[in-house]
């Protein structure tokens, strides 16, 4: 009885530990649209929540959470058609990277270009 007890509390604090979900309405990557052409940004305005907090009796200005974040990556998206119809992905090709490794293996690799590699970085 003493061991179920001390693995039920045991559990009851791992559980305390555990990250709650993210709070509903926020946003997800879909207020990235999409014109035909170009990945469109979300509108910052729709995403602005309003803040709760209080600064010397004034409320502070709310936040658009995720907006920064989705507006940046809707700038990189190198193919902004994926949003609407991805490319399958049709998996890695084993006998090329078994032939990569076995080249290596061997010692029959090709040497990088020494024009284009740094032999010494100073940070």
């Amino acid at each position: 009885m003493l061991a179920r007890l001390s693995s039920v509390a045991l559990l009851a604090a791992i559980a305390g530990c555990m990250s709650t979900p993210p709070p509903l309405g926020m946003p997800d990557p879909s207020v990235i649209g999409f014109d035909g052409t170009h990945a469109v940004p979300p509108d910052c305005a729709t995403l602005l929540r309003p803040s709760h907090l209080v600064d010397a009796g004034f409320g502070r200005p709310g936040v658009a959470f995720g907006c920064a974040t989705y507006a940046n990556l809707a700038v990189m998206l190198a193919r902004p058609a994926d949003l609407i119809e991805p490319i399958p992905y049709t998996g890695a090709d084993a006998a090329l990277g078994a032939s990569a490794v076995r080249r290596y293996e061997e010692g029959r690799t090709t040497p990088l270009n020494s024009t284009s590699t740094t032999t010494n970085v100073v940070h």
